[in-house]
């Protein structure tokens, strides 16, 4: 009688402590004080692809970023907090990115190649994406509803879109005059050329994974600032119009009207027009290197995040009636 009094007693006390936990869980995953947050994005942003890059070998991210096309982003974004610790956010950024290979510091190693082809792009950018939100340090709040004075990291991963449209400053060899040019159709690597069967036609809209980490610092209930760096993964190579290798600039005339066969040939190696750039031993033919399409092309920014909470998602009746399921 005694052992099963025993067993008894543990059973309910190892069943009380499994509530009790199941309870504060619960709670740390409940609805919480859910709402609708609708904010402002404004951030610099830079490019990361075959243009432009500093000394040596090119490199990805902070080794090659040239400072001075940093270029403002601005955007809104939404994000239905669906509980304290997670959010889905939608948002829409437009700005413009840059590349130059005028900017690299040579230093007379393999950077000098690419300083010699001399090639630049613009681009106007339009992305759209939705993301989710997660918030890790509400599990160890006593009350992850409250968000006075609240210092709030978080991490985001989405999925989106965006369009672009690379560019190039063509100059008139013989008066001097620029004009920016679109690329895509000039088809500066061959692509949708028949001597090129492997070189497709690119799209101007492609696909992104944005991957981020920020902070929020909640100034009262309504109303925080925040800081987040965000990188765009993308499944493109040709942001800059520059991904393989140098095609027979004589096939331009087979596949272009007339007046964009000149063009064509000086933004596909502009080395041979300003002999400024121009480096002994990187005379161009068929073949030779001109991006690498190992890597495809991506884009960051980081910069400042204004957000509102413009209302709760559930009325507060609807709160108190949402239980968690019992054991």
């Amino acid at each position: 009688m005694k052992k099963k009094l025993h067993s008894f007693l543990g059973t309910g006390v190892f069943v009380g402590l499994l509530l009790s936990w199941q309870t504060s869980f619960s709670q740390s995953l409940s609805f919480g004080n859910p709402g609708l947050e609708i904010g402002l994005n404004v951030a610099p942003m830079n490019f990361l692809g075959d243009v432009g890059g500093n000394y040596g070998e090119g490199k990805r991210f902070l080794k090659d970023n040239n400072f001075e096309f940093f270029r403002l982003m601005k955007g809104v974004y939404a994000t239905a907090h669906l509980s304290p610790a997670f959010g889905i956010r939608v948002a829409v950024n437009v700005g413009r990115l840059e590349g130059h290979d005028s900017v690299i510091n040579g230093k007379g190693g393999l950077e000098e190649a690419r300083r010699a082809r001399d090639l630049g792009f613009r681009s106007n950018l339009l992305e759209a994406y939705g993301a989710i939100e997660f918030y890790p340090t509400v599990f160890f709040e006593d009350d992850p509803s409250d968000v006075w004075h609240k210092f709030r990291p978080y991490g985001v991963i989405g999925a989106g879109i965006f369009k672009f449209n690379p560019q190039a400053e063509y100059i008139n060899p013989a008066t001097k005059a620029k004009t920016w040019v679109d690329l895509k159709p000039l088809r500066t690597e061959g692509q949708g050329m028949a001597e090129y069967p492997d070189r497709k036609e690119y799209k101007l809209t492609e696909t992104l994974i944005p991957v981020g980490i920020g902070f929020k610092y909640y100034v009262n209930e309504r109303f925080h600032v925040g800081f987040e760096v965000m990188h765009r993964v993308t499944f493109t190579d040709y942001i800059d119009d520059v991904s393989t290798n140098y095609i027979d600039p004589a096939l331009f005339a087979n596949y272009l009207p007339a007046n964009q066969v000149a063009v064509a040939y000086q933004m596909s190696d502009r080395q041979n027009f300003f002999q400024s750039n121009t480096r002994p031993g990187f005379t161009r033919r068929e073949g030779d290197q001109r991006g690498n399409p190992k890597q495809n092309d991506s884009f960051f920014s980081a910069g400042i995040k204004l957000g509102w909470r413009v209302g709760s998602l559930l009325d507060k009746a609807s709160l108190r009636q949402t239980r968690c399921p019992v054991w």
